[in-house]
């Protein structure tokens, strides 16, 4: 005799298959909602970046004034803990810094400029006097030059006569960009002076504009947090940056090559680009070698110095200078200086660190960034 037990009717299955079908309808609206926000974020991201690029001559002054207003913001502070009237107090800040500026470029330039105007002249010096070790070179690209010029003897008679247009196009564009430049740090001249001259009004009536009392506060501390850390990370990387251009002059002098306080200085404003200031400067600097002296090891001695002191400040000096509170993942710091020179041109150079460590300040306070946080540190 068989038994029904087991055997359920037809219509105590629609229940449990109406709840997976709702389970699977609610797991694909999920999916959706968030491939929806991915979405959303990319647009934002690629929107901005797109802005950031065709209104660069807005946006980079606009980013200059700030990162400069964070970093003159302390002592302005302490100007006007003293008495001294928040719009004096910013312009004396303002006006030591530019002059500060305009001495270093004007010590700094001078020699350089002069180096730069001779240099070529002691090329052919300089063929001579290594003419043993460029022979072998000199030979292939003679070499190359007589084959270049057999194709194009054999060319020429098919091809067809060009007509060369001249134009002005050169020069307004010279003219263009350097109108442009000028422009454009005047504006973050004065945007600068304007944001040290609010103090903190500016802050609180952009943080007015937040309805969320605990998303005012927490913006709030955020913008004092970036305030600090770039103001203190800028110092501390002036000061270690002042400190091996001295010292790379001092090893130049002793070395006997000529010229090495203004080599020191090259030095200290390269070493503000990550990664590739030190390569140009050791490139510029073995090119100043070769030409001040009469042999190759002499000649890389003042290369070797500058490797042995660059090596010492990048893995033992700034570490310990800056600490954990500004570790950086250093794969994070190049793509963001090759990203933001890309964007901006050597202004982004410089702005790319204070930006990677704004981003990081701001993925540690909100919860839901803390992951990107921690692959942002080193």
């Amino acid at each position: 005799m068989k038994s029904f037990a087991a055997i359920s009717p037809p219509g105590e299955n629609r229940p449990r298959e109406s709840a997976a079908l709702n389970k699977k309808t609610a797991q694909a609206d999920s999916g959706l909602v968030r491939l929806t926000k991915i979405a959303e974020i990319l647009a934002i991201i690629l929107g901005s970046i797109a802005f950031a690029y065709f209104a660069r001559s807005v946006v980079l002054p606009l980013m200059l004034a700030w990162v400069a207003s964070m970093t003159l913001k302390p002592p302005v502070t302490w100007l006007r803990n003293s008495h001294f009237p928040a719009p004096l107090a910013a312009a004396i800040v303002l006006g030591i810094f530019l002059v500060g500026i305009g001495f270093g470029a004007m010590w700094l330039g001078r020699p350089a400029a002069q180096w730069v105007k001779s240099a070529p002249e002691k090329i052919p010096q300089l063929q001579e006097k290594f003419k043993n070790i460029l022979q072998p070179v000199m030979r292939f690209s003679a070499a190359a030059a007589r084959v270049g010029s057999m194709d194009a003897a054999q060319n020429s008679t098919n091809a067809v006569p060009t007509v060369a247009v001249k134009d002005n196009h050169m020069i307004g564009a010279m003219y263009e960009w350097t109108s442009s430049l000028f422009a454009g740090i005047g504006g973050a001249i004065v945007l600068t002076f304007l944001l040290l001259a609010s103090g903190d009004t500016f802050m609180q009536k952009l943080a007015n504009t937040i309805p969320d009392r605990q998303h005012k506060k927490r913006a709030v501390e955020i913008s004092r947090e970036i305030q600090h850390s770039i103001s203190g990370y800028l110092f501390t990387v002036s000061v270690i940056n002042t400190g091996v251009g001295c010292i790379a002059g001092t090893l130049f002098w002793l070395l006997g090559m000529p010229s090495p306080a203004m080599w020191g200085g090259v030095v200290a404003v390269l070493n503000f680009l990550p990664f590739f200031g030190p390569t140009v400067g050791m490139v510029l600097v073995g090119l100043a070698g070769l030409i001040a002296f009469d042999t190759v090891g002499g000649a890389l001695l003042p290369v070797a110095a500058y490797l042995l002191l660059h090596l010492v400040e990048s893995y033992l000096v700034t570490p310990f200078a800056l600490g954990q509170r500004f570790s950086l993942n250093r794969v994070m710091i190049f793509v963001a200086f090759i990203f933001c020179a890309w964007l901006w041109g050597v202004a982004g150079a410089l702005l790319a660190v204070p930006l990677l460590m704004s981003l990081k300040i701001v993925c540690e306070r909100v919860p839901g960034l803390s992951p990107a946080a921690e692959f942002l540190s080193d």
